[in-house]
């Protein structure tokens, strides 16, 4: 699957400290174990962002919600989401879940929950019906996108082009879903680059950390092939203290190892940090990293003691992801 290629690695101030930015990825609840269904769109959980946002206003974070076509057609949720924008406290983005936005004229299965897999006609209109009903409910137009199930395709960044995005954070980097139909990452930058359409591409914040953190990173297959998941080889590797892959996130990760990832991207020189979480991981049972009120609450305490220390320890200073592009234009 081909994708804008990258034109050029983003500069920064040399004096600039490291930016970190909160990607929300808005959604509705879904089994992520079960057949895709365009029943799922309970949103309920998106209320829940108050817990998170005891964190933020403390700490001075205005989040990214990029939110999909279930949060935006709920008067509920999107009237929350709406106060807080109103107030400052949030940016609004998009966020495209193929199978509960409309159109709905193609086929439901796993192959075309990747948005990018969809016949270019079907993604555009999807795309511009989603972009148009949060510019409607939200009095703007969104500039930043973020794939659901990070599934870009050849034909999605024309689109983003068209409908006005000017930022994207869909790239997982040393990541790849083609087992499952989806796009391989492994190759792009890991850090903000500008994509050959013009598109300003900040990836995930993901990553290896080990005594050989290189084999991660240039071996796809002992992590994502299906022989290598079946035989439990990621898992292996990380407690042998060869390779671990860690990413910037509450869910599943614990607050040690996304320091550990912290530390070793600030040491390679990344001066763009993104933190990213699933909106409905606040809810009970929406996730698997959220099954009950206890795991909740773990979720919740990671995401205030790993933000307090990108700030307090580590010198990392709160932005937006729009405002990151600024930063890197003004530099060049």
């Amino acid at each position: 699957m081909t994708i804008a290629p990258v034109l050029a690695l983003a500069e920064f101030p040399e004096d600039m400290p490291p930016l970190v930015a909160v990607v929300v990825d808005t959604e509705e609840k879904f089994d992520w174990n079960a057949p895709f269904t365009r029943k799922t769109r309970d949103v309920s959980s998106v209320a829940e962002q108050i817990r998170a946002h005891s964190i933020f206003d403390r700490l001075g974070i205005v989040p990214t919600y990029v939110i999909d076509d279930p949060v935006v057609s709920d008067s509920s949720a999107a009237g929350l989401l709406r106060e807080f924008h109103q107030d400052g406290r949030c940016e609004i983005g998009a966020h495209l879940h193929p199978w509960v936005s409309p159109p709905f004229n193609e086929e439901v299965n796993r192959y075309n929950s990747y948005h990018g897999n969809l016949p270019p006609a079907v993604e555009r209109e999807k795309l511009l019906r989603l972009t148009e009903a949060i510019a409607k409910t939200f009095g703007h137009t969104p500039r930043v996108f973020k794939a659901g199930r990070y599934g870009l395709g050849p034909s999605t960044f024309d689109v983003l082009e068209e409908c006005g995005y000017t930022v994207d954070c869909s790239v997982v980097p040393y990541s790849s879903f083609a087992e499952d139909g989806g796009p391989n990452f492994y190759g792009f930058p890991d850090r903000p680059y500008w994509s050959s359409n013009g598109l300003f591409e900040v990836p995930l914040s993901r990553g290896f950390f080990g005594y050989l953190p290189w084999v991660g990173e240039r071996m796809p297959v002992a992590f994502d092939a299906r022989l290598a998941v079946r035989m439990r080889l990621p898992g292996v590797l990380g407690r042998l203290g060869i390779a671990r892959r860690s990413t910037l996130t509450p869910e599943g990760i614990s607050i040690e190892n996304q320091k550990r990832l912290v530390k070793q991207l600030l040491d390679r020189g990344h001066k763009v940090l993104t933190l990213t979480y699933h909106s409905s991981s606040l809810g009970i049972g929406c996730t698997p990293y959220a099954r009950t009120e206890e795991e909740r609450d773990r979720v919740v305490a990671a995401l205030s003691e790993v933000l307090e220390w990108l700030q307090h320890t580590s010198g990392c200073r709160f932005t937006t992801v729009a405002a990151v592009r600024n930063a890197a234009v003004n530099s060049v």
